[in-house]
């Protein structure tokens, strides 16, 4: 549980950096890393990913609380550091998102969650929706994996 908490602690501490640091350097002044690759903007967003439950934020925030409650209830049980590292990165990736809505609004869960790294053909978004993509990922990848070790134990 200390590993997945930990990681959970470490997504949202470089979450919110990094989303002030965008605040204040990427608001007046995007930056293109990589010409037509990747850009740092500054962007604010009411909704999630690819504009979906814009101006929910109640909704959101309740997702939020409840996927930190399943990571929590996750990581009181033992599983392999894989799982436990990937249910702290979703985590922490909602706890950080939170933050933002709580902090950020002029009601309780209406701010918006800064968004600020730019992909083409892609939506902006921070670590906090990368670290819950990776996660994502990784366990799909370690379910995959698992299955196939299955088959070949009963082949």
């Amino acid at each position: 549980m200390a590993i997945g908490l930990g990681v959970s602690g470490v997504v949202v501490a470089v979450d919110l950096l990094t989303k002030r640091h965008a605040a204040t350097t990427f608001k007046s002044d995007p930056v293109e890393v990589i010409p037509g690759v990747l850009d740092f903007v500054y962007t604010e967003n009411f909704g999630a990913s690819f504009s979906l439950f814009q101006d929910l934020g109640w909704f959101l925030s309740l997702a939020a609380l409840v996927a930190a409650g399943i990571v929590v209830s996750a990581l009181r049980h033992d599983r392999p550091l894989g799982e436990v590292i990937a249910f702290g990165l979703i985590g922490g990736g909602a706890v950080g998102n939170l933050i933002d809505r709580l902090a950020r609004g002029e009601g309780l869960t209406d701010g918006g969650v800064i968004d600020w790294i730019r992909l083409p053909n892609f939506p902006v978004f921070n670590i906090a929706d990368s670290s819950i993509t990776v996660a994502v990922v990784l366990l799909i990848v370690m379910a995959w994996r698992s299955e196939r070790a299955d088959k070949a134990v009963a082949a």
